[in-house]
């Protein structure tokens, strides 16, 4: 794969409790912000408000063009129930060329 898209597309990973997961899937999905978004379980320990804490999250790996980070985020924050949501994106330096076509078809949004 060139570096022809590098920049192009990107993953953003975020983590919400199990019964929050669907909200942000059906959030990105249905305004094609997103080409497929991916829930794994996880396990996260981490330190909040001084305490130590350990719960059951689950890990969303939605994939998309790098141009919609700012509404992805946004729809992730309208639907998110935790104060600080754990939102990051890394782009995509290179990929399957018929894949990054395909994220591309999904997140193709006509007149706007």
């Amino acid at each position: 794969m060139s570096d022809a898209f590098a920049g192009f597309y990107s993953m953003v990973l975020t983590t919400a409790r199990p019964d929050n997961t669907n909200a942000i899937v059906q959030a990105l999905l249905s305004q094609k912000l997103a080409a497929c978004v991916q829930v794994m379980p996880i396990r996260s320990h981490y330190v909040w408000q001084g305490v130590l804490r350990e719960e059951s999250e689950e890990m969303l790996f939605i994939k998309s063009r790098a141009e919609d980070y700012p509404a992805i985020e946004a729809a992730i924050r309208a639907v998110h129930d935790y104060d600080t949501p754990e939102i990051l994106r890394f782009d995509v330096a290179a990929g399957e060329p018929s894949y990054l076509d395909w994220i591309g078809e999904m997140t193709a949004r006509r007149g706007g």
